[in-house]
């Protein structure tokens, strides 16, 4: 269900134009080809990635459903800015922060979940059945004892939130969540290079389940705040040290 290159809620690189979609999303993402830039024509482009124009043509329609590129007839196909992006798309979330998000980037990320997620904790205490309890204990079990900078213990930290969004019964939020969970798994990627982040989190998911459990929504509420604001925490510090590369282009 989790995992970057085979999450099942983002393009499949199984095809060829899915691959050519990636790497030219991931170039325009990461800056290489700036907002209003056109990109290289279509034969050249063919040529240098050595695919078929009719690949390359598949590729660019994927990408405009995303809104970062826009064809324009004799002119070439343009990069748009990044306020355009679908970032509710999983694929852009996804290259965002594989490429190494700006702080903007992982703000905009951080203040989704802060109104989100403790709402769904809340909602959670007051809804979640007995299965669902279960699955939230179990991921949150898998966490304890998983090595902290591994990718069985970034799954669980993803099935312990997904399991609470889930449990508070409404769709529309569960469906956020999802669409959400490629930039999570990124963001967890990164936080875990923070020394001893995703220990002392533990504590932090255990009051939040604790909460759930014993149906007081104010007090799973708070938890789920003071878990996030350190996660902000973490995330930021991490991202403020990491070396520059190109300039980044942000979101706002």
């Amino acid at each position: 269900m989790f995992g970057g290159s085979t999450n099942s809620r983002t393009f499949s690189r199984r095809s060829i134009h899915g691959q050519v979609a990636h790497d030219l999303g991931m170039r325009i993402v990461s800056g290489a080809f700036p907002p209003e830039s056109i990109l290289p024509n279509e034969e050249n482009f063919s040529t240098e990635l050595k695919v078929s124009r009719t690949v390359f043509r598949e590729a660019i329609k994927v990408l405009a459903a995303k809104n970062l590129v826009e064809p324009r007839p004799k002119t070439g196909t343009r990069v748009c800015a990044a306020k355009e992006w679908n970032m509710l798309d999983p694929d852009v979330l996804a290259w965002c922060f594989s490429t190494g998000p700006s702080i903007n980037q992982a703000r905009s990320l951080y203040e989704m979940r802060n109104i989100v997620e403790p709402a769904a904790a809340a909602m959670a205490a007051e809804r979640a059945d007995a299965a669902q309890l279960i699955k939230i204990e179990a991921a949150l079990a898998a966490m304890e004892i998983s090595e902290p900078d591994t990718d069985a213990s970034i799954n669980a930290d993803l099935h312990f939130h997904q399991a609470i969004i889930e449990a508070c019964g409404n769709d529309l939020l569960a469906s956020l969540g999802y669409l959400i969970e490629s930039a999570l798994e990124h963001s967890f990627k990164l936080s875990i290079q923070r020394p001893g982040a995703r220990k002392n989190s533990i504590p932090l998911h255990t009051a939040v389940f604790t909460a759930i459990k014993e149906r007081n929504p104010e007090q799973a509420k708070t938890a789920m705040n003071v878990l996030l604001g350190e996660a902000w925490g973490d995330l930021e510090d991490v991202i403020s040290e990491l070396p520059d590369k190109k300039p980044k282009t942000d979101i706002s």
